[in-house]
């Protein structure tokens, strides 16, 4: 998905309090009715009709249609505005680069800071590649079932920024973490190249036992990456590797706890043979009572990404799992609903392709985010 930030110079402050006022009202409506809109942006008169008219020309909210009324729903892009004005006030990031980098999860740019660093930003992006057709998808997301894809998101960016945290602060080998906000990540920027572009490693056993160290150091610390891989492992110049990629660690305390433990080990095995043709009868076996160090899990946990908040992702990432990959694009929708977490609550307060769709339309984004016209099902 593009990321566009040249028109947050252009946006006033109304427009901002008109899109805060949509993501607010979206933790309750499907779709955000404009009495609501005027009431939460505390906007009088006719202009906020052009606020709204040039927030969808901007491709930064959808207009829809429902059997009672039209209303308005937060896209990503809109999503990424919101995140990427609290990040500049913070000073966090000033200016956007090329991206670097794109997942079926995330989009990765180069950023620089006030302090004219370069830095890493990662935007969360769950859901992008795996949707259910309108009416399955308006089942799933009734109240007091499983949240938005943009709260997901939020939740996926809180946990990975939490743990990096609390990793940096143990002297594990992973970015420095700068900020998070909504589904924004901003990290260090590493001098290194992912693994999976590496063909060729003088001491291929030197670096294996660093990273089957690594897997055991981590579990002594009551932690699990739970995506050890090629591509979430980076190494430096020197051969010393870096870990990245945070959303599915989990604590050794987990139910799964050992299958996701030797899934990482058979990763790297694997990724060895296959790639160095290095093969070690040594590798690492989970071990239940083992000797744990620390509960970084538990640290984890206090630095803001709650148990509730990781039982939600949990609950999320199952149900994923169990959703097929083979569905017809032209079922596709996101839709935007349901409660959203509260821990932006005061940013959201300081931030202050229009559609011609009638009844029988809806705009929607298909899963490379490209704004597109369907006719609504009956």
């Amino acid at each position: 998905m593009k990321l566009d930030p040249t028109s947050l110079r252009y946006m006033s402050a109304d427009e901002f309090r008109v899109l805060t006022a949509i993501e607010v009202g979206s933790r309750n409506h499907d779709i955000v009715p404009e009495t609501l809109i005027a009431e939460l942006s505390r906007l009088r008169g006719g202009g906020i009709n052009k606020y709204i008219s040039d927030l969808i020309k901007r491709k930064l909210i959808a207009s829809e249609s429902s059997s009672k009324y039209v209303g308005y729903k937060l896209v990503y892009s809109g999503y990424d505005h919101l995140a990427l004005k609290t990040l500049s006030r913070r000073g966090s990031v000033v200016s956007v680069g090329n991206q670097i980098g794109v997942g079926k999860e995330s989009d990765i740019f180069v950023i620089a800071g006030e302090d004219e660093q370069q830095a890493v930003l990662k935007l969360h992006r769950l859901g992008r590649q795996s949707f259910r057709n309108v009416k399955q998808k308006r089942d799933y997301f009734r109240p007091n079932q499983s949240p938005s894809w943009m709260y997901m998101s939020r939740l996926s960016a809180m946990k990975e920024f939490a743990f990096m945290k609390v990793l940096h602060e143990y002297g594990f080998p992973v970015p420095t973490p700068i900020d998070q906000n909504r589904h924004c990540v901003v990290m260090e920027l590493i001098d290194a190249f992912p693994l999976r572009q590496i063909d060729h490693i003088a001491e291929p056993g030197r670096l294996y036992s660093e990273l089957m160290d690594l897997i055991v150091r981590l579990a002594k610390h009551g932690l699990i990456h739970g995506d050890f891989n090629e591509f979430n492992i980076l190494v430096r110049e020197n051969g010393s590797p870096v870990l990245i990629d945070f959303p599915q660690m989990v604590s050794t305390s987990h139910l799964n706890a050992e299958f996701y433990f030797n899934r990482d080990v058979d990763c790297i095995r694997t990724f060895f043979k296959r790639r160095f043709a290095y093969e070690s009868v040594l590798y690492p076996k989970f071990a239940l009572n083992g000797d744990k160090e620390f509960d970084l899990d538990v640290k984890a946990a206090a630095s803001g990404f709650s148990r509730k908040d990781q039982a939600n992702l949990d609950k999320f990432m199952r149900e994923q799992e169990l959703q097929s990959d083979d569905e017809d694009p032209s079922d596709e929708e996101i839709v935007y609903s349901d409660s959203e977490n509260d821990s932006d609550q005061n940013d959201d307060q300081d931030e202050a392709n229009e559609s011609d769709s009638d009844g029988d339309y809806i705009i929607e984004q298909d899963r490379l985010g490209n704004s597109i016209r369907r006719k609504r099902e009956v």
